[in-house]
């Protein structure tokens, strides 16, 4: 194929809700094009990461390259393979920006879902050709009519527009070509400009140093020639370039419009930024793409290394990491109770959970986490703005004028039967019902505004529990609104336990405290003295629990005779503890802190 023919070009990605079955369907394509023997073949090809195939979801976006024939001309089809958890909201993002057209997947017996309507906004935000597709036509309880109605109701789309395919036996997937083909707009961009590619995606090769996923826009790039990456303000020569298909495959040159990688021997991890401009060095490059808006981190939490010798490998691990996922942030951070370790910040609970399997098991490293808490904003008295990523950082109740938590807007589609128990729900978290939408003679869409706190621990779970699997949810964040807030610490022996300190409601933090005390009373060796486990918000102590000593029978040679004798021996035991209370320390053994962090109270 020659480097000049755009118009036999078409990049496209697939988005949907999660489980709609869009790695299934690419799947379908790798196999149809024959771009992937029947004998290298394999389910989930794309997901090549081992966390992504043992828990069945996409975590990282992926492209590949297809040749079609069709009607006797060559195309070239480049499918960029996204994630559909609200989580990588941030992944899709980025994919959109390299795509002309977009197959949104709906699920022929689940219908339209929350995310399918988030997706779908975003690809219509970019601009892109949305080629609507509903997907599992082949299952027994396939309700493709009622699903079309809910598509036209909820996105306006044409139910004659769209494609009917199953991704498992691959009914309809040379339609879908066909429709790809003629329906996704062909890219546009010169290949006689000077050189302008979009850097979307990066990962770390130990032998091969980073390699960096591009989208050429304009102009040509060739083996062999230098180029700059102009964030970073680096020169380097591209030793390699190429396309995935869906391993790398080496080729000569990449030229506007065409999905590849480059590998040029890069070594240092921060010259390469997600979003940023490869072209040519010299006066003549192009100027700077416009790149991705910062992500926004939802939830921080502190990462220790366990035995507190590995804080040099948890930085490694952490760097590389960081190349392959922007959207993670850390920074280093001390606690008193568990030494050095990394302050990180994270989109939400399942991107927090996969950082930490993926740092468990790629890098061997063992962890302990503290408790996650989202960002707050404080208004001190003399007019200063704070941003808390940690309890530790808030300031005395005295010089605080107003406590700002982030709020979300929740979107729910539920079956109709669901529609009190999501909604009591929401009332049990401080929620404030916006909106109520009918989709279908089945299901409704009901938006909600709620503290992102109580969003991100478990209200997940909870949503799934109480609709029997049916409900779907999806957020975003619009902004900080004042609440009455407090930081309650945990105090052992009057000292406070900085890993421990939380930022709750004030009208929570007694039944919190309560269960953080109770607990820990139970997980703390004795010591020789009695142990006070305290929770306060402030100065006032609001739940406590004691650890009673360990004793001694210092009355066992006493068979019978005076009691005063009895007594003076106890007063004299009991000024020893007394002492001992003041001079010795109390060992927090480290599962104390993984049970109070786990319990999630």
């Amino acid at each position: 194929m020659s480097g000049t023919d755009v118009s036999k070009i078409r990049n496209f990605c697939i988005i949907a809700h999660i489980d709609h079955g869009k790695s299934t369907l690419a799947d379908r394509l790798l196999e149809f094009t024959g771009t992937v023997s029947k004998r290298e073949m394999k389910a989930q090809m794309l997901d090549d990461m081992e966390l992504e195939r043992e828990r069945g979801i996409t975590i990282k976006a992926r492209a590949v390259s297809l040749q079609t024939v069709l009607d006797g001309q060559q195309y070239e089809l480049n499918l960029i393979d996204t994630p559909g958890h609200v989580d990588f909201h941030y992944e899709v993002s980025r994919s959109l920006t390299c795509c002309e057209g977009a197959l949104l997947l709906v699920d022929a017996f689940q219908g339209v879902e929350a995310q399918t309507v988030a997706n779908a906004y975003a690809a219509m935000e970019h601009d892109l050709k949305i080629i609507p597709v509903i997907n599992k036509i082949d299952l027994v309880h396939a309700r493709v009519p009622e699903v079309l109605e809910e598509m036209n109701q909820v996105l306006g789309i044409d139910p004659d527009e769209v494609a009917k395919v199953s991704g498992k036996t691959g009914i309809g997937v040379p339609d879908l070509i066909r429709a790809i083909v003629e329906r996704v707009p062909p890219p546009t961009g010169d290949h006689t400009k000077p050189l302008q590619a979009m850097v979307f995606d990066s990962h770390y090769d130990d032998y091969r140093g980073a390699i960096t996923y591009v989208r050429v826009m304009e102009g040509t790039v060739t083996k062999g020639q230098k180029v700059r990456f102009l964030r970073a303000g680096v020169t380097y020569e591209a030793l390699e370039i190429g396309q995935f298909a869906p391993n790398r495959k080496p080729v000569n040159q990449l030229s506007a419009g065409q999905v590849g990688y480059l590998i040029c021997n890069i070594k240092s991890l921060s010259d390469v930024h997600i979003g940023d401009t490869v072209t040519i060095p010299g006066d003549h490059g192009a100027p700077a793409l416009e790149g991705y808006q910062e992500p926004r981190r939802m939830v921080y939490c502190g990462l220790y290394p366990s035995d507190g010798q590995d804080f040099s490998e948890l930085r490694d691990a952490l760097e590389r990491l960081s190349i392959n996922d922007p959207s993670f942030e850390f920074e280093p951070e001390t606690s008193e109770a568990l030494g050095f370790g990394f302050r990180c910040g994270f989109l939400g609970l399942l991107h927090m959970e996969i950082i930490q399997q993926r740092l468990e098991t790629e890098c061997d490293i063992d962890l302990v986490q503290t408790a996650p808490n989202v960002t707050y904003e404080i208004l001190k008295r003399n007019g200063e703005v704070l941003n808390i990523h940690r309890p530790q950082e808030v300031p005395d109740s005295g010089e605080i004028e107003e406590f700002r938590q982030p709020i979300v807007r929740v979107n729910f589609v539920v079956p109709n039967d669901f529609i009190g128990v999501v909604m009591k729900l929401c009332q049990d978290r401080r929620g404030v019902q916006r909106t109520n939408e009918v989709l279908s003679a089945t299901r409704t869409m009901l938006a909600y505004e709620l503290p992102l706190a109580e969003v991100i621990y478990d209200l997940h779970d909870k949503l799934k529990s109480a609709t029997r699997g049916y409900g779907t949810m999806d957020y975003e964040v619009i902004g900080n609104a004042p609440a009455d807030l407090v930081r309650m610490d945990i105090l052992v022996n009057g000292k406070r336990v900085d890993a421990l300190s939380v930022i709750c409601d004030r009208r929570d933090a007694e039944r919190r405290g309560r269960a953080v005390v109770k607990k820990l009373k139970l997980e703390i060796d004795r010591h020789m003295f009695e142990i006070a486990v305290q929770a306060a918000i402030g100065s006032r102590v609001i739940a406590r629990e004691t650890v009673s000593a360990l004793r001694k029978n210092v009355t066992a040679k006493c068979y019978g005779g005076d009691i005063t004798r009895k007594r003076k021996l106890w007063a004299k035991q009991k000024e020893g503890k007394k002492r001992m209370k003041s001079i010795g320390s109390v060992d927090i053994p480290q599962k104390a802190f993984m049970a109070v962090l786990e319990s999630g109270e």
